[in-house]
């Protein structure tokens, strides 16, 4: 059973960030040695062209190759290395690479230079400017509603009974089940606020707190439950929204489209996965594509820093050991 988190923890005098300190940005994650930093490149230059007026940090594990670094510093991303964050000893009976890579996301809270963020997942695009969101009132989590439709979702009672956030009229929520579970959101774009004190109850909270299907996103909507804020679907569409609720998607006026689906990375795209034919998807992805590919949206600078200090190390998932039971068929850290 999760543990309750104490409304405290957000309130308290230990979780304030320092007035001193007004910065601002975006902030990413990316970890090993494959091909997600073309997502990271293309979200860079998405905010670039949508004129943001805030930097992109990456936060990387350290099986990040140097070559990989190199790219995204070229694109003015400002890269900051994390040690990875493991579950609990007891819990390796779950896929351990898959929970790593996800938890590690938690370092995000301690940026302290910052005294808020927008965190985006690296498969993600922003096609408008979302600057506005920094001014959403501090002491709150701010993200999208997720959907409950897809098969990913059949271990949740959401699913069972066919009950979706997203519609809660359509399919109503069983009384002799009780109350309706709390919203939950997406975590794949995020409000928050740094902080060292919310940081470390992260860390002991996740300790005591057995893993789940859904790794960090479960885990957030747990910890940030009674403080979280839904926003509009516009500045997360995740893509399954496109056939699961039309009624609720105006595309023309989505601001952040997660690609999320399966097959719909674009830098991967074949269109042969299911609804990957789709036109409204080819069209997105070739909007994605047409920024990635634009070279008058490449960083300029006048003084380019000195490179990283290059270094080689092992990936972490290769090192790790393999977990000894495997009672859940994790769902894809991508």
């Amino acid at each position: 059973m999760a543990p309750e988190v104490a409304v405290d923890v957000f309130m308290g005098n230990g979780g304030k960030v320092s007035q001193l300190n007004t910065g601002r940005a975006y902030v990413t994650f990316l970890a090993g040695d494959g091909d997600y930093w073309k997502g990271v490149v293309g979200l860079a230059k998405g905010l670039r062209k949508a004129k943001s007026a805030y930097p992109l940090v990456v936060a990387i594990l350290p099986d990040v190759p140097q070559e990989h670094r190199n790219i995204l510093t070229s694109q003015g991303c400002i890269i900051r290395e994390i040690d990875p964050i493991y579950p609990p000893d007891n819990q390796i009976q779950f896929a351990m690479a898959y929970y790593v890579i996800n938890y590690s996301k938690l370092r995000i809270w301690n940026f302290e230079e910052y005294s808020k963020m927008v965190y985006l997942d690296a498969d993600i695009q922003v096609f408008e400017n979302i600057d506005h969101l920094f001014d959403q009132q501090d002491g709150h989590f701010y993200a999208v509603m997720d959907c409950f439709c897809e098969k990913t979702w059949s271990h949740s009672p959401q699913y069972s009974i066919g009950y979706c956030q997203q519609c809660p009229g359509k399919v109503a929520w069983p009384a002799q089940m009780g109350s309706p579970p709390p919203l939950y959101f997406n975590a794949g774009m995020f409000v928050f606020e740094p902080s060292r004190f919310i940081y470390e109850n992260l860390l002991q909270t996740l300790q005591i707190t057995p893993p789940t299907p859904f790794a960090e996103q479960d885990f957030l909507n747990m910890f940030f439950q009674k403080i979280y804020k839904p926003i509009p679907l516009v500045y997360n569409l995740v893509l399954a929204m496109l056939w699961r609720h039309p009624e609720n998607v105006e595309v023309e006026k989505v601001k952040v489209v997660h690609y999320c689906a399966a097959g719909s990375k674009p830098w991967r795209y074949t269109g042969k996965e299911a609804n990957m034919d789709r036109e409204d998807i080819k069209t997105l992805v070739a909007k994605w594509w047409a920024i990635y590919n634009d070279k008058s949206l490449d960083f300029k600078a006048e003084n380019s820093s000195a490179p990283e200090e290059t270094f080689s190390r092992t990936s972490i998932m290769v090192s790790m050991p393999e977990p000894a039971l495997s009672f859940l068929s994790a769902p894809s850290a991508a």
